[in-house]
């Protein structure tokens, strides 16, 4: 009993510390940008161009960060334990890979335009209902054909990874990674068929972007992920028997191969509904939980939530990094830039550092 006092006090602690990181982070991105904000004016004036660029500009792009973030930092957390394989990743599943050959689609063959079409044909059914679909419709043609293409290859992923019923997670992993290489070629041969304006779009939103949401994509994405990342937080104690093999987790009391198939399906919640307004924002659910393993230790009980705040901070200073660096250009702030920049070095100094141990 006293260890898990123990672990409770060390996990406020630790979390009151990443909370603070993360608050700090969360203030410096509303006041640096693209231009300089004064928080003061922007707190205290209403009706000032202050409040309105913290309201209705950085506010969602900020709120967005910080739940992509925590979203795949807890996935990928998630995933090298239940993997047993450090180097694990989210979008190892193919879960990446459906979501952007699906928005590739929406994209070149004008997801816009059909989505249009299709609004216009729902606000003709019964309000409220109406007004809902054709609202959705008209605003996301992209994201939606991200999620359908990522619940595709949930399917897929899942079915050709299972034998006899059972969820191999080699099989699994294998079968993610063929997906990916199989998406990654349809988006090139894709790609060579569109026009140029086309061909633009599909590589701005493969470079991860999280400019200018709208509120309701904001509060949709923090459903979708308070449901996948409470799924997965649930099964943090069988996520540390299963460290010890099948064999030994199931002595234990886990069902193994539910457990497995409950926390496959809930990463790929989580990483389908961030991918989908995000784009690829990659090396995030990597080397966020692989460098506090190093630190905390392998006790899941301690390394998804922090994970989740750590996450959340990593990726709000990418995305303020992308914005002071692509501001000079006028262009938007490819993010998945920025955390592959960062990403890629400190993942070779852990893998020097780690060495076997890795």
């Amino acid at each position: 009993m006293s260890s898990v006092r123990f672990t409770g006090a060390r996990l406020a602690g630790l979390l009151a510390v990443f909370a603070l990181g993360l608050l700090v982070s969360m203030a410096l991105a509303a006041a640096f940008g693209e231009s300089h904000l004064d928080l003061h004016r922007a707190l205290f004036e209403a009706g000032s161009r202050e409040r309105f660029v913290l309201l209705e500009v950085r506010a969602p792009e900020i709120a967005l960060a910080a739940i992509i973030g925590a979203s795949l930092a807890v996935s990928g957390c998630a995933l090298q334990a239940l993997l047993r394989n450090p180097l694990a990743d989210p979008f190892v599943l193919g879960v990446s890979g459906g979501a952007a050959l699906g928005a590739t689609l929406a994209l070149v063959l004008g997801g816009a335009a059909l989505a249009a079409s299709m609004a216009a044909a729902a606000s003709t059914l019964p309000s409220p209902l109406g007004s809902v679909l054709a609202g959705l419709l008209s605003r996301s043609p992209t994201t939606l054909a991200a999620i359908a293409g990522a619940l595709l290859a949930t399917l897929v992923v899942y079915s050709a990874g299972s034998f006899k019923d059972r969820l191999s997670t080699y099989g699994a992993l294998l079968a993610g990674v063929v997906f990916n290489a199989l998406a990654s070629a349809v988006i090139t041969f894709l790609k060579a068929l569109s026009p140029p304006d086309r061909v633009g779009d599909v590589l701005y939103w493969l470079a991860g972007r999280l400019d200018y949401p709208y509120p309701a994509t904001v509060v949709g994405t923090a459903v979708f992920e308070a449901v996948g990342l409470g799924v997965i937080f649930l099964y943090a104690s069988d996520l540390n028997l299963l460290s010890l093999g099948d064999e030994g987790a199931a002595s234990l009391g886990v069902e193994v191969q539910r457990v497995r198939r409950v926390l496959f399906f809930a990463t790929s919640l989580c990483v389908a509904a961030a991918v989908s307004v995000s784009g690829l924002v990659g090396f995030v659910g990597l080397i966020v939980p692989q460098a506090l393993r190093l630190w905390l230790g392998p006790d899941q009980r301690l390394l998804l939530p922090c994970s989740a705040v750590a996450g959340a901070a990593f990726l709000v200073v990418a995305d303020l990094v992308a914005r002071v660096l692509f501001a000079p250009l006028g262009q938007g702030t490819p993010v998945g830039v920025v955390t592959a920049l960062i990403g890629a070095p400190v993942f070779l100094w852990l893998l020097r550092r780690t060495g076997q141990a890795l």
